[in-house]
C-alpha cells in the first residue's frame, strides 16, 4: 500500500548537497515519487510518496542526511498517497 510523507529537516541542509543525495537516495530505494526543495529559512522540505517501507526508508536516511550535513530535526506528516507526484526530483 502506498503513502506518503511530508519531510522538513532542519540544521546544516543546505549547501551540502542534502537536496541531490535525497534525489539519489530516492533513486536507490526505488520505487518512489516526489520531489525536494529549500526552503528560505534554511530547512529542506521533501514529499515522497511510495510504498510504506520505502518512504520509510528514506525518512530514517533523512534523520543523518549526506556526510557534510548536521541534521538537529526531521519532521514528518503522513498523507494519504495521492498519486500525483512525478519522478522525484528537485524543486526550485
Amino acid at each position: 500500500m502506498n503513502e506518503r510523507a511530508h519531510i522538513v529537516v532542519s540544521g546544516r541542509v543546505q549547501g551540502v548537497a542534502f537536496r541531490a543525495e535525497t534525489v539519489y537516495e530516492a533513486s536507490r530505494l526505488g520505487g518512489l515519487r516526489g520531489w525536494v526543495r529549500n526552503l528560505r529559512d534554511g530547512r529542506v522540505e521533501a514529499v515522497a510518496e511510495g510504498e510504506r517501507s520505502r518512504v520509510e526508508a528514506l525518512v530514517a536516511w533523512c534523520r543523518h542526511g549526506p556526510l557534510l550535513a548536521r541534521v538537529d530535526d526531521v519532521q514528518v506528516r503522513w498523507e494519504a498517497a495521492q498519486g500525483d507526484l512525478g519522478e522525484f526530483d528537485i524543486r526550485p
